[in-house]
């Protein structure tokens, strides 16, 4: 399903690109915009979704961001068919593409204004869950599924998964999902406390823009303050893990497996791995 507001009057502030935004009253409405490719995260996808954060920042008139994703899925990781494509050079547009990552990791966490994510289909890897995990509030579909993937495909954690996840949910249950791989469901999200509420697929829409509003409606400097109290430890951990993170992944790139892996989720099919 698409998380497509029904706002009445909504001011385009970003109206093209990977990563749009829309304003109404206080609350600016952020969708990753490439549903054709699951809003998988290439490098336009970053540094469009960094702009438009920049942008959220500039705009005074914003108390609450509302971060959603248009088509079937929230966000389904990093773009595999792109990643794949890549061939030998894959390490170094790894390299560009978890920067940027970085760069819009710490954008978010840093934003005044908290950040409700509103997920529906699959939440995935190091972009999905990433962007997931960095928000402040997580509103989710009843049919939302939830995967970390990252070894999936050879790599590890990144986007700062690698503490934010922990944090979220406990150090024994994270390294099931990051290890594991296995899709969460909604409700076991919720009771792991990966996510704060679960509404019916119908009703996510609206549900996330009233959470939006209500929020919204708050003490400006308040919230700010709250979250910045919230995110000081936090964040200051993410940001000296996800340097590793970059590194660690970029590494890995290099080998076989990272190959097989990207062919085996392109294909449908059950990899191969080698150890090499």
């Amino acid at each position: 399903m698409a998380t497509e507001l029904s706002v009445d009057t909504p001011e385009a502030l970003v109206a093209q690109g990977p990563a749009l935004l829309a304003l109404r009253g206080s609350v600016g409405h952020l969708q990753l915009n490439r549903p054709a490719s699951a809003n998988g995260l290439n490098i336009e996808m970053l540094e469009g979704l960094h702009a438009t954060l920049r942008r959220c920042i500039a705009e005074p008139r914003i108390r609450v961001v509302l971060l959603t994703g248009l088509g079937a899925n929230f966000c389904a990781g990093g773009d595999v068919h792109e990643f794949a494509s890549k061939g030998e050079n894959l390490p170094n547009y790894i390299r560009r593409a978890t920067a940027l990552l970085q760069e819009v990791i710490g954008t978010l966490i840093h934003l005044d204004a908290p950040v409700i994510a509103a997920v529906h289909g699959y939440t995935a890897g190091g972009g999905g869950m990433g962007l997931m995990c960095a928000s402040d509030l997580v509103i989710a579909a009843q049919s939302a599924k939830f995967l970390a993937g990252a070894t999936r495909v050879g790599m590890a954690p990144d986007a700062g998964l690698s503490v934010t996840l922990p944090r979220l949910i406990g150090v024994r249950k994270a390294a099931e999902l990051l290890l594991m791989n296995t899709p969460v469901t909604a409700d076991e999200a919720l009771s792991s406390g990966l996510i704060n509420r679960v509404v019916p697929d119908a009703e996510l829409s609206t549900a996330a823009l009233a959470y939006a509003e209500k929020l919204a409606a708050g003490a400006p400097l308040a919230l700010a303050a709250t979250k910045r109290l919230l995110w000081a430890g936090v964040g200051a951990s993410v940001e000296a893990a996800m340097p590793e993170e970059s590194r660690t992944v970029a590494d890995l790139c290099r080998s076989a497996d990272v190959h097989e892996g990207l062919a085996a989720v392109i294909e449908k099919r059950a990899a191969r791995f080698s150890g090499k």
